[in-house]
């Protein structure tokens, strides 16, 4: 069984705060008291019992660490019936979902996550659902298989996407949203989906437009557009795009550019869009059209004359002259 260790940090947190208070003649002694939490409130214990409620929760996260979800289940239910003052439904709801992404099952947890967020948006462990639910889609982004009709398995690539979206529609422009949006564009680039990736780093741009995420996304639409071109053969108007967008770059943070040595990014562009010019021209060639063939390789040579592509031009052109 696939397990998480991951520590509960704020799920059966025991807040001990000192209480301070002066009577009419003289300061009342410093008494600490210690606090739960039920819907998303803090509510006093007496000492005693918050040593013993200490205790349980000590072993529930001890389970939780180890992934022993047989155990967890009993001990919660111990500590339900030996303090049902204690837990409120939303802690209830929350220790379900988390009961389930540490036993793995992430298809029913991100389920019970999603009830709780909607079902408890001002609980004090709203944001700990959200870290749970980013671990699990990131898992999915990362390759981790999601069953299909309990008997395939398949990469949760798109599943990770999903998880990532609804993140991001939640939390509006907080920092777990800009985690989001910059995973599954991290995510689709590295499975080579370069036009998907374009779109996704282009709609992080226009939705934070200054700081170091903007940077990032124009040096990934760049990235993106120049890898999606597909050689001489097809449409160089990736490479043109990307051309754009690394000068761009280049004006906007010359020393950042000059830190990624852009300037040879552009010099391959440059490279590829004469050989392209220069692949037109020999085409022509092949057919007989010599007149356009050559018009093609002076092209080649006017716009990108130190390229390697302009002297297999000059050579086409010479040869052509012979004949």
């Amino acid at each position: 069984m696939f397990q998480y260790k991951m520590p509960l940090i704020i799920t059966l947190a025991i807040i001990s705060l000192p209480v301070f208070g002066a009577g009419p003649t003289k300061a009342r002694q410093q008494q600490p008291v210690t606090y739960r939490l039920e819907e998303g409130k803090l509510t006093g214990l007496s000492e005693q019992t918050g040593d013993r409620y200490r205790l349980k929760v000590a072993r529930i996260k001890q389970l939780l660490n180890m992934g022993k979800g047989e155990e967890l289940n009993k001990a919660l239910l111990e500590l339900k019936k030996d303090f049902p003052e204690i837990a409120g439904s939303d802690l209830d709801a929350f220790i379900r979902a988390e009961s389930l992404y540490c036993e793995g099952k992430f298809v029913r947890a991100v389920r019970a996550y999603d009830n709780f967020l909607a079902e408890f948006p001002e609980s004090a462990l709203y944001e700990a659902s959200l870290d749970r639910q980013f671990a699990i889609a990131t898992a999915y982004l990362a390759g981790h298989k999601k069953p299909i009709l309990g008997i395939f398995k398949m990469k949760g690539y798109a599943e990770g996407e999903k998880i990532m979206e609804r993140i991001s529609n939640r939390t509006g422009d907080a920092p777990i949203s800009v985690k989001a949006n910059l995973a599954i564009a991290d995510g689709l680039e590295k499975r080579s989906k370069f036009n998907e990736a374009y779109h996704k780093w282009s709609e992080i741009h226009s939705r934070w437009p200054t700081g170091k995420i903007a940077k990032d996304a124009l040096l990934g639409m760049a990235r993106c557009k120049h890898s999606a071109y597909k050689g001489p053969k097809y449409d160089p108007s990736n490479l043109v795009s990307a051309k754009s967008y690394y000068e761009n770059f280049k004006l906007r943070y010359p020393q950042d550019a000059l830190d990624l040595d852009v300037d040879s990014k552009l010099e391959q562009i440059n490279e590829q869009l004469a050989y392209k010019q220069f692949s037109i021209g020999k085409y022509y060639r092949k057919i007989g059209q010599k007149q356009p063939a050559n018009l093609y390789y002076q092209m080649v040579l006017d716009n990108w004359p130190d390229s390697s592509a302009a002297k297999l031009a000059a050579k086409e052109i010479e040869g052509t002259a012979k004949k």
